[in-house]
């Protein structure tokens, strides 16, 4: 799997007539986890969703050193994987449908599912434990259900790039724990995933944080890093207590 190298320079982005994103740079790098996090409002789902090209913005975003807009809609489908906040599917459609959804860029027009589509779809909803309510409809799932579908929905595109808005909602601690182990198998296997996640002792086991605040990258590091941990105290009106359990470092309330 290769990870196409995505680059954002951002100057602005409004939303409305509001400034919500100030200048930035970030260029998630491959065969690696980002997570980006702070405080609410900081920006961050917006600053992700201009990294997947959803949003306009003052700037310039490149795949693999061309512009976002000179790759063909398909190729970057393909290349990108996205897993947003309150994704919409049809209410009516079984899981394994909408999950081969995530295989639709690989699909000539009208063409049926190959074998590879199947077992890409497969594959994936037993890595998030969907596989055995393939066959019910995705308006009959629980809220944690129906997001571990979506997830493998996002996995079966087998892109070299994972952006995922809180894929953490409605997953319980065990679930939480086993999507971290899902990204670290995509990341070894030589993909870049960006999350943004509010679960901030998650986040602690990526390989590099982005911590934003009032619409600015204030800081990006290594978890174990000081500087890292300091920005994440600045951030959060230092109400952490950051300490290392077990060899891996956790954020509790102050």
């Amino acid at each position: 799997m290769n990870a196409s190298a995505l680059r954002i320079e951002l100057k602005s982005l409004s939303l409305g007539h509001r400034p919500v994103l100030h200048p930035l740079t970030l260029a998630p790098a491959p065969r690696a986890w980002t997570a980006i996090v702070g405080p609410n409002g900081a920006g961050k789902s917006t600053l992700l969703r201009a990294i997947a090209g959803l949003l306009p913005f003052d700037g310039t975003l490149t795949m693999d050193n061309q512009d976002w807009t000179a790759w063909p809609a398909k190729e970057r489908a393909r290349r990108v994987a996205w897993l947003g906040q309150n994704e919409a599917a049809s209410e009516d459609l079984t899981a394994y449908d909408v999950v081969m959804l995530g295989r639709l860029p690989h699909q000539a027009w009208l063409a049926p599912a190959s074998a590879a589509d199947h077992e890409a779809v497969e594959h994936a909803m037993r890595q998030t434990q969907s596989w055995d309510w393939r066959e019910r409809a995705l308006g009959s799932l629980s809220g944690g259900e129906r997001q571990r579908v979506l997830l493998a929905r996002a996995l079966a595109v087998r892109s070299g790039v994972l952006l995922m808005d809180e894929p953490l909602a409605h997953l319980d601690p065990p679930h939480q724990s086993d999507w971290a182990r899902i990204v670290r198998e995509r990341v070894e296997a030589g993909a870049a995933v960006v999350s943004v996640l509010h679960e901030l002792n998650v986040a602690m086991q990526a390989d590099r944080l982005v911590v934003m605040d009032e619409g600015r990258i204030v800081h990006e590091g290594a978890p174990h890093d000081e500087a890292t941990h300091e920005a994440l105290q600045r951030v959060f009106h230092h109400r952490l207590l950051i300490l290392q359990v077990q060899g891996r470092w956790v954020a509790l309330n102050a």
